[in-house]
């Protein structure tokens, strides 16, 4: 089952990812909300919208804009809608 973890702490975990761009995108029940505090910074894709982002706290250590998901995805992307990916050195294991 896929596993974010970072510092040791499991982040989100499911057997319910969707693959996307070769990113996990977890379902958003599934997400450990304790490390998640909401984040100012947005993206754009051309074919999956407006990307929104979190930044993971754990232990008094920072991680901005270590995960993203899209809350108002295109029509093409309209299954990964609040689900949660994750980069900038959160590690998802098998």
């Amino acid at each position: 089952m896929p596993k974010a973890i970072w510092k040791d702490k499991v982040l989100a975990e499911s057997d319910r990812t969707i693959m996307v761009e070769g990113n996990h995108y977890f379902p958003p029940d599934t997400v450990n909300r304790e490390f998640f505090a909401k984040s100012e910074s947005h993206t754009f894709c051309p074919w999956k919208g407006t990307a929104s982002y979190y930044n993971i706290q754990v232990n008094g250590q920072a991680n901005y804009d270590a995960a993203w998901y899209y809350p108002r995805p295109s029509e093409a992307a309209k299954m990964i809608k609040d689900y949660v990916a994750f980069w900038r050195g959160v590690e998802v294991v098998p």
